[in-house]
């Protein structure tokens, strides 16, 4: 046999091995947040799926702190075998390498995408009394009386904040924001008017809007919400560059074998695919999806750049 041939085989037969008996123990899905989070029960509904489909048990261990990059980080370090995973999402994998200076690890270089979860729009909510029935109301009302607005959110560098930030920068709006410890101490001071909006996810609006205790502006998203069905889209509204979706989705270590991440993501997306695990995403107030690791690759190397933009041209930074 050609010795260079042989060579190369002697370096690759870890990784070969590791592909054709993966998995070969218990398989850990990282939950960057605390118990009670989205991330963590998206991965909670997935994990009986994959632990069926996979023949080893898999666990959910929560590891929050820090926005979500003491998880993000702890697998971005642990052995590249498709053992340990984490769910990732927009706010710590696009958002936070440009608002802290110290991030631990880089979204694009330090982890392989396996497989896109779940979206969800973020919705414009407007307390009864500000006079704007729409969004280009809202604007021009917005523009007529600078820095005396103020939307809310469940923190500085949050979704919800950048969110705001963004439709700023595209209005060309001076709101005040006014940051939260949590999104339902922003909501409760939306109902009690001391906020003028909010820009939050869909599940604690619904109830509100039907009940008339806040108004519904836009949505955030590429189309109308099904329980929302008279919101409009930012789009719709004559508002572009604003669509935003905070996505959820699961990666590995970086040099995760190719064969393993292939394997992940064709049982996610078999499991995404089933009835009764959709209806649940769908219940916490996301949509479900799924996609080829390639695209979930390019979907975060976009939103890194995108928000990067954005937090640059607000001149928001964290320590």
């Amino acid at each position: 046999m050609n010795k260079s041939l042989v060579a190369l085989l002697i370096v690759c037969a870890p990784a070969l091995a590791a592909a054709q008996a993966y998995p070969t123990k218990t398989v850990r899905i990282i939950a960057p947040f605390a118990a009670g989070s989205t991330i963590d029960i998206l991965g909670r509904l997935i994990a009986p799926r994959l632990f069926e489909a996979l023949g080893q048990p898999v666990i959910v261990e929560d590891r929050p702190g820090a926005g979500g990059m003491i998880g993000l980080d702890f697998v971005a370090k642990s052995p590249p075998d498709g053992h340990t995973l984490v769910i990732g999402a927009l706010g710590p994998l696009a958002m936070n390498p440009a608002l802290y200076p110290k991030t631990p690890f880089d979204p694009v270089q330090d982890f392989a995408a396996v497989s896109l979860l779940a979206t969800g729009p973020v919705v414009i909510v407007v307390h009864p009394s500000i006079p704007a029935r729409n969004v280009k109301e809202l604007v021009e009302l917005a523009k007529k009386r600078p820095g005396q607005l103020n939307f809310g959110s469940p923190g500085v560098g949050s979704s919800p904040h950048l969110t705001g930030e963004l439709f700023k920068l595209i209005t060309k709006t001076d709101v005040v924001h006014v940051p939260y410890k949590g999104n339902a101490e922003a909501i409760t001071d939306l109902i009690g008017g001391q906020l003028s909006m909010v820009f939050t996810g869909v599940p604690p609006v619904v109830p509100l809007a039907k009940a008339g205790k806040v108004r519904v502006l836009a949505t955030t998203g590429k189309q109308r919400l099904a329980n929302l069905p008279d919101v409009p889209t930012l789009r719709e509204a004559g508002i572009e560059g604003a669509d935003v979706l905070i996505w959820y989705g699961v990666v590995a270590p970086a040099a995760t074998p190719k064969d393993v991440i292939a394997r992940l993501n064709r049982e996610i997306v078999k499991i995404m695919a089933v009835p009764d695990v959709r209806e649940k995403f769908a219940q916490q107030g996301v949509d479900p999806a799924s996609s080829t690791p390639e695209e979930f690759a390019q979907l975060i190397r976009d939103e890194v750049a995108r928000w990067g933009k954005v937090i640059r041209n607000a001149g928001i930074k964290l320590e």
